[in-house]
């Protein structure tokens, strides 16, 4: 049996960040998903990410269930911490270990069947606690790994490569964080990386639950005429709601735009997202009025993507419940057991 890896050594010539690192330092080993599937492009949009942020990869926890889109997070970050857990329950992994230590930036990778079938109610309960992370739902609209079964996020309309359709509705997981309460949500397509990356890095660098729903087509099931995740059918029905842009905050901001085109927004690490606005009456900042747009766009058969809803004053879940200012997993016993002096003055206030 062959056995590949990619070679240990560098071009000296590849890009450095202000780390001294090259972007192969951020990959991870090689693909097995087939040829062209648009989960490589989201791990190459996350390399990309986390290369231009400059991120230390032993502070990025990844963490994934079951599926196609779930074995990708071997493919990119291989110097991370990395958690693969049973079918839909990635969400409990990442709020016990969130809760544990939460100076890691943790990045969830799912797909439309982890997150919408059987995960669906542990993706729910992570938007309503608030929890600090990036979710990235790698969607395709079909069950990959069990040969091309129709998964919840498929559209009634598209049927599957032998021409069969669904009975039911699709569940729209953008719409629905909204409804929940996520503050970050945005929907991207895994060709268009110029829009992806700025995406995912702007994600990364928010403090409370971000969703990013990724038409991620699967060449094998699912990229015929008649599917609605295929490339052909996102390429031409791609309804981008804006041109975002992301623009750390230590880097000098210089932008020259026609007045009313911009949207700024200040996230809770001072760090700015600038919002090219190509619609003049769409507001990110107005949940009534996302959910509005989600609905017409759907139902004229396009695909809306770019950032749909941002709450900037969202806090996350040690805002919510108020833990210490420290990660968990670093206390001591000092800290843990503070003495008879305090728990007596604790008992006083509730005598």
């Amino acid at each position: 049996m062959t056995h590949i890896t990619k070679p240990k050594f560098h071009h000296p010539a590849l890009a450095l960040n202000s780390l001294g690192l090259t972007r192969r330092d951020y990959e991870g080993v090689i693909s097995t998903l087939c040829a062209g599937c648009g989960h490589d492009s989201v791990s190459a949009a996350i390399v990309e990410a986390c290369f231009e942020l400059d991120i230390e990869a032993h502070r990025v926890a990844k963490v994934s269930g079951i599926g196609c889109s779930s074995k990708t997070t071997n493919y990119f970050l291989n110097r991370s911490h990395g958690f693969n857990s049973v079918h839909g329950r990635m969400p409990s992994v990442a709020t016990g270990a969130n809760l544990a230590n939460r100076n890691l930036v943790y990045v969830g990778v799912s797909g439309d069947g982890d997150t919408a079938s059987i995960g669906l109610g542990q993706f729910c309960h992570a938007i309503r606690r608030r929890l600090n992370m990036l979710y990235l739902v790698e969607n395709n609209g079909t069950y990959g790994l069990t040969k091309g079964q129709a998964s919840a996020t498929n559209d009634k309309q598209s049927k599957n490569r032998k021409g069969l359709g669904t009975p039911f509705e699709s569940i729209d997981l953008a719409a629905l964080a909204v409804e929940l309460g996520a503050g970050f949500v945005a929907r991207s397509f895994s060709g268009d990386k110029a829009q992806l990356v700025p995406l995912v890095k702007a994600a990364m660098s928010y403090r409370g639950f971000a969703l990013i729903d990724v038409i991620s087509p699967c060449v094998t099931f699912n990229n015929h005429p008649t599917s609605t995740k295929s490339y052909d059918y996102v390429r031409e029905h791609n309804a981008a709601l804006d041109r975002v842009d992301f623009v750390p905050v230590r880097e000098t901001i210089s932008v020259d735009y026609e007045p009313g085109s911009v949207v700024d927004v200040t996230l809770h690490d001072g760090a700015v997202m600038k919002l090219h606005k190509l619609a003049e009456d769409y507001d990110p900042s107005d949940r009534g009025a996302v959910l509005s747009a989600l609905n017409r766009h759907r139902e004229a058969g396009e695909v809306a993507t770019g950032l749909l809803y941002l709450d900037a004053d969202e806090t996350d879940l040690h805002g919510l419940i108020d833990t210490v200012p420290a990660p968990l997993n670093s206390l001591q016993d000092a800290d843990l057991c503070p003495g008879n002096a305090a728990l007596e003055e604790i008992n006083a206030r509730h005598s």
